[in-house]
């Protein structure tokens, strides 16, 4: 069996020392978790920004590093399902930062993030991953925006109060909060992903 290419260890540090600017200097509306056993696994949670679709979102956001990086870009995921036109069906995110204009020189996980985040607050529809959602919002942006805040509201927010907090941690409510969540929120929520099958 032949064995993937891993990425070299010594970039360890300097994926740490980029983890640890961000934590020092924030970027707003973007929590990085801190994996202390795999400084590889780089992953932020990415608030939905507001006057957009996605405001009261959180969006658990990946990079992925090749091992050939940084000489090749790393690739963005999202794992949190998104309405966008830059992001395909399986979370892959199209943003030339990561692609066209990627530096090997001159690179920062902070300015990936910052770029992943600008998109949600203003995508590029010519160069669409989703092509429904690239069309919708050239030609009907209230659709687009009604669906984008659709799947935001079922998959980005937490139904029963928790929201995803940076540092792999959940900020809960009082229990009393899950159990209040009444039978029509529920048949709502049954609809909603009814609804979302047939489309």
């Amino acid at each position: 069996m032949i064995q993937e290419p891993q990425i070299n260890p010594q970039l360890g540090p300097v994926i740490a020392k980029q983890l640890q600017i961000i934590i020092k200097q924030p970027i707003d509306g973007v929590h990085v978790i801190f994996n202390e056993q795999d400084v590889f696994d780089i992953q932020a949670d990415i608030e939905g920004p507001v006057d957009t679709p996605f405001q009261g979102g959180i969006f658990r956001c990946k990079l992925i590093l090749p091992p050939q990086f940084p000489q090749v870009a790393p690739k963005g995921l999202f794992n949190t399902k998104i309405f966008h036109p830059n992001v395909s069906e399986k979370g892959e995110i199209c943003v030339n930062t990561l692609k066209k204009d990627w530096n090997p020189l001159q690179w920062s996980l902070k300015n990936i993030f910052e770029v992943i985040k600008c998109l949600l607050i203003v995508p590029f529809p010519e160069s669409s991953l989703n092509e429904e959602a690239g069309k919708l919002f050239m030609e009907n942006y209230d659709e687009y925006f009604k669906r984008a805040k659709l799947l935001t509201g079922i998959y980005a927010i937490k139904q029963d109060g928790n929201v995803l907090k940076g540092n792999n941690q959940n900020v809960n409510d009082d229990a009393d909060k899950k159990n209040k969540l009444t039978q029509t929120q529920q048949k709502k929520e049954n609809d909603q992903k009814k609804w979302l099958k047939r489309i």
